[in-house]
């Protein structure tokens, strides 16, 4: 961001840089129920947090994260397989459920936030990433999309093109909130060091270069950023996390849990935070059994953020997140989690302060 001139006039909100710590969670939630879902969100997620649209896959098919994303695609359409999602030449029953269930949630969405006396400034939606797209949907010999080069393409294509409805439609349930977009990208590594398996189980699939993942986050990032999102992160497994690429693709920030960074990895994200970049950090695990304190939660992004010489006040470009969806915890968990969230973004901006 460039300094302001005498007399320009003041920048517009999405353009303004972050003053605090806020809590999002990264989209998956329990249950069936998605209005009780929006309600707890936002109740637990208010300002200055950011609430999201909950992704349910206890429905079923078409409520998880590869159907709902799937369902977007411009000009290509999906079926379930036994061995998956796939792609076909015209939608089916499978395609009109996903579909239908996205419709349901934004309509429920505007619902819950019309009824708000002051809606949350923000609203975040979660989409699967290019190169997770083509690794879990099949081609119609049963293949892996990610196995053809003009298929990666095409489906990278395909995504950019569907996004534009998608976020009107979004946009149109909470009007005036800022637009935040997750891209999740949970099998990079596994695609970048070719070490997915094709159907007969006998091979792995070759390794994509990370030029062409590059390329592809940047259609997408520029098509989102044309449909209104003011923030994108690309959300990754901290195992083998290509944060340069990510980066140099144009992405706003990062997400990736805390539990495994290594100092070299801490050392990338210090680079990103100084040039300007977010950092969703998974700093509550819920994947374990014992229950992580908050004041642990706070130091561990704290003491790192301090050895590594990065200044008290830019801890604002953090957003804290959970290590992972919580559609595996009871939704009383969930609600608790949020909660805690909030009280690990507190803390931080407390240690801010001095």
């Amino acid at each position: 961001m460039t300094a302001q001139h005498p007399g320009a006039s003041a920048p517009a909100p999405e353009q303004l840089l972050p003053t605090e710590v806020t809590a999002t969670a990264l989209g998956q939630w329990p249950g069936e129920d998605p209005y009780e879902a929006a309600r707890i969100i936002r109740g637990e997620l208010g300002s200055p947090h950011m609430p999201f649209l909950a992704e349910l896959p206890a429905r079923g098919v078409g409520s998880d994260a590869l159907g709902r994303t799937a369902s977007l695609l411009e000009e290509l359409a999906v079926d379930v397989q036994p061995f998956g999602w796939r792609l076909v030449d015209r939608p089916g029953k499978d395609y009109r459920r996903a579909a239908s269930a996205l419709s349901t949630d934004i309509n429920i969405l505007a619902d819950v936030a019309g009824a708000e006396d002051s809606p949350a400034p923000e609203i975040k939606v979660q989409l699967v990433g290019p190169m997770s797209l083509a690794a879990g949907l099949h081609l119609h010999n049963g293949e892996r999309a990610l196995i053809d080069y003009g298929a990666r393409r095409d489906l990278a294509a395909s995504l950019a093109a569907g996004l534009g409805t998608y976020l009107g439609r979004v946009a149109a349930a909470v009007p005036g909130a800022r637009l935040v977009v997750q891209l999740d990208e949970p099998d990079i590594a596994a695609v970048l060091a070719g070490t997915i398996p094709t159907a007969s189980g006998y091979r792995t699939l070759r390794a994509v270069a990370g030029s062409e993942a590059r390329d592809s986050w940047r259609l997408v990032l520029d098509s989102l950023r044309a449909a209104g999102s003011v923030e994108t992160v690309v959300a990754v497994p901290e195992v083998e996390a290509p944060f340069e690429q990510i980066l140099a693709a144009g992405a706003d920030g990062i997400a990736v849990p805390l539990k495994a960074l290594t100092t070299r990895q801490w050392e990338q994200l210090a680079g990103a935070a100084e040039a300007g970049k977010r950092l969703w950090i998974g700093a509550l695990d819920v994947a374990g059994s014992a229950r992580t304190k908050t004041a642990d939660c706070v130091d561990a992004v704290w003491r790192p953020w301090r050895q590594l010489g990065l200044p008290a006040a830019a801890i604002s470009s953090v957003r804290i997140t959970p290590s992972s969806g919580l559609a595996a915890v009871t939704p009383s968990r969930a609600q608790e989690l949020l909660g805690q969230l909030t009280k690990v973004a507190d803390g931080l901006n407390q240690q801010a302060l001095g």
